[in-house]
């Protein structure tokens, strides 16, 4: 992925030197697992220094959530946005909640900016059906926060915490698994 020309130098060789970290670790996570790589190889692959690895990451279990990283702040970025007038935003979904053809036409819409985020994903390097899926993930954590209160002023935190929950989905369900059943 080639950062946009628009940016300063500094930041696209920034975003140029993270990029090329998170795909030396997956090459090599793939190569040869997780455990016998070490940042070492990573940054050496990626052609960066390990005091730059350490200031994009703060170790190698970072650089596998990366992606999801970005997702989450690009969630936070578009919740700011649309909280930025607080009471503007109130009065907008209080004025779509009384009629059900703005109801419908808001879900449609939403589902039109979980579209683009798919496009964005892809555009990036993320394979179609990850982005769709994470797209959609992304679109239920907006709307968890928006039926949980909809409040201009958490909603960002909201958004943020039901993605984190969405992360942990499989964790929890596989500890639970794993626990010995009461007799």
């Amino acid at each position: 992925m080639t950062p946009p020309l628009s940016l300063p130098l500094v930041e696209r060789k920034r975003r140029q030197a993270r990029q090329r970290i998170i795909q030396a670790a997956e090459e090599l996570f793939l190569a040869r697992g997780f455990d016998d790589v070490s940042v070492g190889d990573i940054a050496e692959r990626a052609e960066v220094g390990r005091t730059t690895f350490f200031r994009h990451f703060g170790d190698k279990q970072e650089v596998v959530f990366a992606k999801e990283q970005e997702l989450l702040e690009t969630i936070a970025a578009l919740c700011a946005q649309a909280t930025a007038d607080p009471e503007a935003y109130t009065r907008h979904f209080q004025l779509i909640e009384q009629h059900p053809e703005l109801r419908d036409r808001d879900a449609a819409k939403t589902q039109q900016i979980a579209d683009k985020l798919s496009g964005l994903l892809i555009h990036r390097g993320t394979d179609e059906a990850t982005a769709i899926f994470a797209a959609q993930v992304a679109l239920a954590c907006y709307q968890t926060a928006k039926r949980l209160g909809n409040n201009p002023h958490t909603l960002v935190d909201e958004t943020q915490a039901a993605f984190r929950r969405a992360l942990t989905l499989g964790i929890s369900t596989a500890e639970t698994q794993t626990e010995p059943s009461a007799p």
